[in-house]
C-alpha cells in the first residue's frame, strides 16, 4: 500500500531485468512446489543436527537457499493449502477450517488458482497427492487448473484402509463386506474407504498406503517427463502425504535410533531425493524446486509427531496444551523451507527474510511472466529478490490467522511486526498427554521479542519501554490489516455437508473396495474425462 519508495524501484527494476534476461537465456522457468504435511522445523537435518535422516533435503540445501523464518499461512491442512494456492489468506479465500468427507464444497470457485494463472501462461500443470480443498463436483482439482491430478482428496487418516499404518490411538481396517459389528471411534473413519484418484476416476479404495510413496514417485516423472517432451513449461505441485499420520513405514518397527517416524522420515527424504534428479535430468537449471511444510508437527500424535526444533512455545505449554499444529505459536507455523535453482538461486545461503507459503503465488507468477488476477487483493509477496540473493527483506508485517485451538476460525489473533510477535488471544491444541489450554484473549496484546526469545516463554513487561514503544506501531499494523480485509473482494465457502459427497467406487460395499488394474498400459487415458465421473453421488 502507499508509493514504493525509490530504493524499492531500484530494487523492482533489478528484478525485471533478470526476469527478462532469465526468460531470454533459458525460456521460462519449470516450477516444482513440494509441501510436507505436518513436518516440524526440526525435522531437517540443515535446521536442527539432531536430525540425521534428511540426507536429500540437506544437499538441497547446501546447493540452494535455506528460509530460517519461513511460515505456513495457516496451521492446518486446508487452510493452509487454500492459502498456497491463492496467495490469500483464509479471511479473504474463505477457507477457514478443513473440508470433510462429506464435504459438498471446497475452495470457493470465484477465488483463482496458481494452476489456473500458469496454464493460461502456457504451462503443463499437474498435482499430484493430497488435496483437501473440495472433492465434490467442480471442487475436485481437475477443474481447479490441474491438467492431470493422482492422489487422495483429503488426509490419509480420514478414511479407512486396508493397510492402517502407524497411528496413536490405531485406527482398524477397512470392514470386510458382510461385517456386522464395525468399530469405530470418532476421529477414526470406518465405512468409507480411503480413494486414490487419478483426474475424475477412483483407481484404488482403499488405497494402499505402503505403496503410495513409490507411487507418487512414478507419477511426478512421469508427468515431468510427458511435460518436458511436450516442449512446454511444467508446474508440479506435489503434496506428500509425510509427515500426517498414519505414517505408511511397513511392520515391524525400524531398528534404527530414529524409530518410526526417523524412518518415515527417512522415506520423504528419498522421494525428495528422486524428484530433484528427474528434474534436473531434464535440464539442470531450468526448473525452481521450492520445499515447505504445510503446517507444524501434530504434537497429539506423541512419538510419531515431528520435531520442533527451538520453537516450543514455552509460555502455552505452562498452561497447557501443545504450542504446534492448530496454534498461532512459532511451532505451529514456522516451517523448514528451501529453494533450490542450479544457477540462479545461490547455494550455500541461509536467509532470515520474513516469508510465508503465501509468497509462492505472487513469486511464481512473476517468474512465468504472467499476471496476477484482478479485483482481489494478495497477502503474498513477489519474493524473487530473495530467491535471488539480491535481497533479504520479506514481510514487514505477516498475519496468523486462528486454526482451530482458540477463538474463531480464520480469525487473526496474532500478528508479527519485525522480531516482534503480538498475541490477542491464545490457547494450546490437544498435547501428548491430553491437555489443551483454553483460549486467552489479551487486551492489551502479549508481545514477544524472537530475537532475544524464541521460545516464546516470556511476554514484554506492559509497563516496559520497549512494549509502550512498540505497541502503537502493532496497534496501527493490526488495525490496518483488519481493514484491508475488509474492504476486500471476499470469498466464503461452503462448509455444508451430505453423505452422497463421499467418494466411493462400490457403494454397494461395507466399504468401498475398487483395485486399479495390473498394468498402466491397460488403463485408459482419464486425461481427456472432463465431463464424466465414476464417484458415486
Amino acid at each position: 500500500m502507499g508509493t514504493p519508495s525509490p530504493n524499492t524501484m531500484l530494487v523492482l527494476a533489478a528484478v525485471l531485468a533478470g526476469l527478462l534476461a532469465s526468460h531470454a537465456a533459458y525460456g521460462r522457468p519449470n516450477f516444482i512446489v513440494i509441501l510436507a504435511d505436518d513436518v516440524g522445523w526440526g525435522d531437517l537435518g540443515a535446521n536442527w543436527a539432531e536430525t540425521k535422516e534428511t540426507p536429500h533435503l540437506d544437499q538441497l540445501a547446501a546447493e540452494g537457499t535455506r528460509f530460517m523464518d519461513f511460515h505456513s499461512a495457516a496451521s492446518t491442512c486446508s487452510p493452509s493449502r487454500a492459502s498456497l494456492l491463492t496467495g490469500r489468506l483464509g479471511a479473504r479465500n474463505g477457507v477457514t477450517r478443513n473440508f470433510a468427507i462429506t464435504s459438498v464444497g471446497g475452495l470457493p470457485l470465484n477465488e483463482t488458482t496458481l494452476a489456473e494463472v500458469l496454464r493460461g501462461a502456457g504451462y503443463s500443470t499437474g498435482a499430484i497427492g493430497k488435496w483437501h480443498l473440495g472433492h465434490h463436483g467442480r471442487h475436485h482439482p481437475s477443474f481447479r487448473g490441474f491438467d492431470y491430478y493422482f492422489g487422495i482428496p483429503y488426509s490419509h487418516d480420514m478414511g479407512c484402509t486396508d493397510t492402517p499404518g502407524y497411528n496413536l490411538p490405531p485406527c482398524p481396517p477397512c470392514p470386510q463386506r458382510g461385517v456386522a459389528d464395525r468399530v469405530a471411534r470418532k476421529d477414526c473413519y470406518t465405512e468409507v474407504a480411503l480413494p486414490l484418484f487419478e483426474n475424475l476416476t477412483i483407481v484404488q479404495q482403499p488405497v494402499d498406503l505402503s505403496g503410495l510413496t513409490a507411487r507418487y514417485a512414478e507419477e511426478a516423472e512421469r508427468f515431468i517427463r510427458q511435460a518436458s517432451d511436450s516442449g512446454r513449461p511444467f508446474f508440479l505441485y506435489l503434496a506428500l502425504a509425510h509427515m500426517h499420520v498414519p505414517l505408511g513405514v511397513p511392520p515391524p518397527p525400524p531398528a534404527s535410533g530414529g524409530g518410526i517416524y526417523g524412518a518415515s522420515l527417512s522415506e520423504m527424504d528419498a522421494l525428495v531425493g528422486r524428484i530433484r534428479r528427474m528434474a534436473d535430468s531434464h535440464g539442470k537449471g531450468r526448473t525452481l524446486l521450492w520445499f515447505a511444510g504445510d503446517n507444524g508437527p501434530w504434537a497429539q500424535k506423541c512419538e510419531l509427531a515431528g520435531r520442533l526444533g527451538p520453537f516450543v512455545g514455552a509460555w502455552q505449554r505452562q498452561r497447557g496444551g501443545s504450542s504446534a499444529k492448530r496454534t498461532t505459536w512459532e511451532g505451529g507455523h514456522r516451517v523448514p523451507a528451501l529453494a533450490y535453482w542450479p544457477g540462479r538461486i545461490p547455494a550455500e545461503r541461509t536467509s532470515r527474510a520474513l516469508l510465508s507459503t503465501l509468497d509462492i503465488f505472487p513469486t511464481l507468477v512473476a517468474l512465468a511472466g504472467a499476471t496476477l488476477p484482478p479485483n482481489r487483493r494478495f497477502d503474498g509477496l513477489d519474493v524473487s529478490p530473495v530467491l535471488f540473493g539480491w535481497s533479504d527483506v520479506g514481510h514487514k508485517v505477516l498475519l496468523h490467522p486462528n486454526s482451530g485451538a482458540a477463538g474463531k476460525d480464520g480469525e487473526i489473533e496474532t500478528l508479527r511486526l519485525a522480531q516482534y510477535k503480538a498475541f490477542y488471544t491464545t490457547g494450546g491444541a490437544m498435547a501428548c498427554d491430553g491437555s489443551i489450554g483454553p483460549a486467552e484473549h489479551h487486551q492489551p496484546p502479549l508481545i514477544f521479542n524472537l530475537d532475544r526469545d524464541i521460545q516464546e516463554q516470556e511476554p514484554l513487561d506492559v509497563a516496559s519501554r520497549e512494549y509502550q514503544a512498540v505497541l502503537p506501531a502493532i496497534s496501527r499494523a493490526y488495525t490496518r490489516a483488519l481493514e484491508d480485509i475488509a474492504t476486500d473482494n471476499v470469498s466464503v465457502a461452503d462448509y455444508s455437508k451430505d453423505p452422497a459427497a463421499t467418494p466411493c467406487c462400490n457403494a454397494q460395499h461395507v466399504a468401498c473396495r475398487c483395485r486399479a488394474p495390473a498394468s498402466r498400459a491397460a488403463m485408459p487415458d482419464r486425461r481427456t474425462e472432463r465431463g464424466a465421473t465414476r464417484l458415486c453421488l
